[in-house]
């Protein structure tokens, strides 16, 4: 204790050892909690993998760069668009602008973030090289479309691939 002149704490007041130990441990457990926490929901919201089936894709590497090429010498071009009913529409033209006609035209839209709002769609020839399908209703955001055009001729090789990010608004 001090003396009543003194100007210096009792002893019961002063930081100790044990008040520092108990400060640190709260610190360092709040950390622990809450790094505990983003672990837990990572691990939860993303399985990990990021390619299905990657040996196989990899091994049929060169058979899709070359068909990217194929592709690439045909010149077309595509115009993508979804609406908030969810009709899903796709232009392809050639390089002169002249529609494409009578193709099988397969898409998959789906979300970014979540696998549970995957579309398969076949579209239909509209107009002349104007195909169309309705996924059902689309919420506002962020999708993605992979398109797949195919002649009879072809069979199952697409010759030609798109694959688009759209913004859904209502």
């Amino acid at each position: 204790m001090s003396k009543i002149g003194d100007r210096t704490a009792p002893e019961s007041e002063q930081i100790q050892g044990r008040h520092v130990l108990a400060m640190l441990i709260g610190f360092f457990g709040v950390v622990f909690a809450v790094n505990g926490y983003f672990l837990i929901s990572a691990l939860r919201t993303h399985s990990g993998v990021v390619a299905v089936e990657p040996y196989r894709k990899g091994l049929a590497y060169n058979d899709r760069v070359a068909a990217a090429e194929r592709q690439s010498g045909l010149g077309w071009q595509e115009t993508i668009a979804a609406t908030g009913d969810g009709k899903l529409s796709i232009s392809i033209s050639s390089g002169q602008g002249a529609p494409v006609t009578g193709l099988i035209v397969t898409a998959l839209i789906w979300r970014p973030t979540v696998a549970t709002h995957d579309r398969p769609l076949v579209l239909q020839e509209d107009t002349p090289g104007r195909y169309v399908g309705a996924a059902g209703a689309l919420p506002e955001g962020n999708w993605i479309v992979a398109v797949e055009a195919r002649t009879a001729k072809t069979g199952m090789e697409p010759m030609f691939r798109a694959r688009r990010r759209l913004w859904v608004k209502s």
